[in-house]
């Protein structure tokens, strides 16, 4: 049995590494790869996975993979499986999705990865981490890690979630623990730390797949209460790597009240929103900066009172690329402190800075 890890993160800080925003009129394939065909993959699966719009496209800023009953290719449905295989691999860091899940009776979503290396050391060698699977009309959401410990392991929990709505799926990964998170709260971690249970897997490159099977082993098969087309809506997808000053085990973690969230949409055209969070009334400071770090936008400078924040930023004069934004806060009264931790250092600013990618 995998234990629960007791590592803390000090002073850690998200830093957006890429991101799919689905923004376009096409998938990007530059991103985005194909599985293509039938066969059950595995799981004694219903579909025939296609390339074609009819089964995955973008639409209103989603990307809409949708199955379809029909007969193609020897099979009853087709349904897409996207994949960043060849094209993405990310080991560690927050990888996490925006989706709204279609329900049926054998209808089965799925946000996860797989090994970069399957392709030499098969399933279960190469490690699968579950972000998101929902089945049928089930009321949870499941996260799960499978790997290869002479033979298959997995260990994996399940959260309530009403899988009609759009939520957040995500993970926090690291060379201790894998953390699954619903809308931003964490319900389940596995401990990867050196390599305990032979997780080995796990401290190897991963990619990211987005699919939505019909049928399999699991769910079971549609029946006639199951709607046809259905589709499962991805906003969007974004990972993150964790910018920090270490990690420490058994310590409780130095943490700061202040929220600065990654600006959306990301990238964007030509305007975006960055939105952030004061605890207490703060003198605060939010600039945009070019690569050279050369100032180019003043969002924020001023005392603000506690409360959350949104600021709109307008970069039609500017040319595409890479730019940065640096939040600053300093509470007004030195006397603040968090209600939960008072180690907080209050005579320094907390200072947090954020990459955000303007595509034209």
């Amino acid at each position: 049995m995998i234990l629960i890890s007791t590592v803390r993160l000090r002073a850690q800080t998200w830093n957006l590494v890429w991101s799919d925003e689905f923004n376009d009129v096409t998938i990007h394939t530059t991103n985005w790869t194909y599985d293509i065909g039938g066969g059950g993959w595995g799981n004694s699966e219903l579909e025939y996975y296609t390339n074609r719009p009819e089964n995955a496209t973008t639409d209103n800023g989603n990307l809409l993979i949708i199955a379809k009953k029909e007969s193609y290719s020897g099979n009853s449905y087709t349904s897409a499986r996207l994949k960043t295989q060849g094209l993405q691999n990310f080991t560690y860091g927050k990888i996490e999705a925006r989706i709204k899940n279609p329900v049926g009776q054998g209808i089965w979503p799925a946000f996860w990865m797989l090994g970069k290396n399957i392709s030499q050391e098969s399933w279960p060698q190469c490690g699968e981490i579950d972000i998101m699977e929902h089945i049928d009309k089930e009321t949870v959401n499941h996260g799960t890690m499978h790997w290869d410990n002479n033979g298959h392991q997995q260990y994996g929990g399940s959260v309530s979630c009403d899988e009609s709505l759009f939520h957040t799926y995500s993970i926090e990964w690291d060379a201790n623990a894998i953390r699954w998170f619903l809308d931003g709260n964490k319900y389940w971690e596995g401990d990867i730390s050196n390599n305990i249970h032979s997780t080995d897997e796990f401290h190897l490159p991963f990619f990211i797949i987005l699919n939505l099977a019909v049928g399999g082993g699991w769910p079971g098969n549609p029946d006639a209460t199951t709607p046809f087309p259905d589709t499962l809506y991805v906003d969007y997808v974004r990972v993150y790597q964790l910018a920090t000053n270490g990690v420490e085990k058994d310590q409780t973690p130095i943490s700061h009240p202040y929220s600065l969230l990654q600006n959306y949409p990301n990238p964007f055209n030509p305007n975006t929103t960055i939105s952030f969070h004061l605890p207490f009334k703060s003198t605060v400071s939010l600039k945009i900066y070019n690569t050279l770090g050369r100032e180019i936008a003043s969002l924020v400078s001023e005392e603000l009172a506690e409360g959350s924040y949104s600021k709109h930023w307008n970069a039609s004069a500017m040319p595409s690329g890479v730019y940065f934004y640096r939040f600053s806060a300093l509470p007004s009264d030195q006397r603040d402190r968090s209600p939960n931790n008072d180690r907080v250092e209050q005579s320094k600013p907390f200072v947090e800075t954020q990459k955000l990618i303007l595509l034209r």
